[in-house]
């Protein structure tokens, strides 16, 4: 995947192969995405300062940008290799900034260029975090999201008082990512590959697995735990508004 005009990477071809990556693990995230703006337009309208936390690639931001032009957008996150990608996704584009920093850290508010925002929105990233950690991360987002400002958690969020239903989905969930394997669909190991052969990222890339290793242990409470901390943490209300067999979209009300 070799054309920034900075570095000569196809920063495109990067960010479809990743949404490539990340739908074989969920065939139903760009519905999630979805009902995720549908609800930051309904509590907040259509020109917010969002806060994409643990960024990533800039997926969200992208999807908030297409959608809401007047949007802005501060993305954040510690992987080197996936800022990469979303600085070189964006460059040029004043609507959208990025800062490195760990959300593990208590003073990374700090680093960011505004003291509160109108929604915090992540997914598929806070379960690399212990439930301490991140009871103490939805604190500190207590703090940043201005009031009547919404967070929203898009991510794998499991009821363990259910275990056969739980058992049943994952073996479904199972055969058809094996099928759509064997149809091509790059997983997590093979896409990390790639940007490790790439010229551009090589070097992040191997910065990244220094950082986290193959893949951080956190934890995946359910949802009703998700709700309870963030009231606790100062959030008006929380509740699920969104959820596949396997994944929940939770939206916090400050």
């Amino acid at each position: 995947m070799t054309t920034s005009t900075t570095t000569g990477t196809d920063w495109a071809a990067w960010q479809e192969s990743w949404d490539r990556q990340q739908e074989w693990y969920m065939p139903d995230r760009e519905e999630r995405f979805r009902i995720m703006l549908d609800m930051v337009e309904a509590l907040v309208g259509t020109a917010p300062r969002v806060l994409d936390l643990a960024c990533g690639t800039g997926t969200i931001t992208a999807r908030l940008l297409a959608r809401f032009p007047d949007a802005t957008s501060t993305g954040v996150d510690l992987d080197p290799a996936l800022l990469t990608i979303a600085r070189g996704t964006f460059e040029g584009d004043d609507r959208a900034s990025f800062v490195t920093a760990d959300l593990k850290d208590p003073d990374w508010p700090g680093r960011l260029p505004h003291d509160s925002y109108d929604a915090v929105l992540t997914a598929t990233a806070l379960h690399w975090l212990r439930s301490d950690p991140l009871a103490a991360l939805y604190g500190r987002l207590a703090g940043l999201v201005r009031a009547g400002g919404v967070f929203m958690n898009a991510d794998h969020m499991i009821d363990e008082s259910t275990p056969r239903i739980n058992a049943a989905e994952r073996a479904q969930r199972h055969v058809r990512m094996d099928q759509a394997k064997r149809d091509g669909a790059p997983d997590w190991a093979e896409w990390w590959r790639a940007a490790a052969q790439d010229p551009v990222l090589a070097e992040p890339t191997a910065r990244r697995f220094e950082i986290y290793g193959e893949h951080a242990d956190g934890d995946m409470p359910s949802a009703a735990w998700h709700a309870r901390v963030l009231r606790e943490q100062g959030f008006e209300g929380a509740r699920p508004v969104w959820c596949s067999p396997s994944d929940t979209l939770l939206l916090a009300v400050r």
